[in-house]
């Protein structure tokens, strides 16, 4: 991990988020992921049509560039998280979680989550941009 958490005091602890953290080590800018796959023919598709199987994917194609990158989840420090249906993601928060922790564990980067009307892709219902610090562990 090369970022802490900064924690304010008198604040409640943040659950599921970090308020900020302070990073080292080289910047990676993930641009804006969606939860589509590359088919047998290298084309983007999408593997789900649901919110929860979107997000997982998402997730996993972050997750790809920060590896492609050198480093790894607990490298990420921000992320910003956009849905197309924010009441979705609101019912959906159990099998949300699930799908976070399988991949980033108890690891909590900064992070914001934008209501939008619809992204580039018109079938795309999350996209995910983020910022990780790589190569100085803490």
């Amino acid at each position: 991990m090369s970022a802490d958490d900064v924690l304010v005091p008198g604040w409640p602890a943040p659950r599921g988020y970090s308020n900020g953290r302070i990073g080292r080590g080289r910047v990676l800018h993930v641009g804006g992921q969606i939860g589509w796959v590359a088919d047998d023919a290298g084309r983007f598709v999408f593997r789900a049509h649901d919110l929860v199987g979107q997000f997982a994917q998402t997730l996993d194609n972050v997750l790809a560039v920060v590896r492609a990158a050198g480093g790894a989840a607990t490298d990420i420090a921000s992320m910003t998280v956009f849905v197309t249906d924010i009441a979705a993601y609101r019912a959906a928060q159990k099998p949300l979680g699930a799908a976070w922790r399988e991949r980033l564990g108890k690891h909590f980067p900064a992070m914001a989550l934008v209501g939008v009307t619809a992204l580039v892709e018109p079938e795309a219902l999350v996209e995910i941009q983020a910022v990780a610090y790589l190569g100085e562990s803490a």
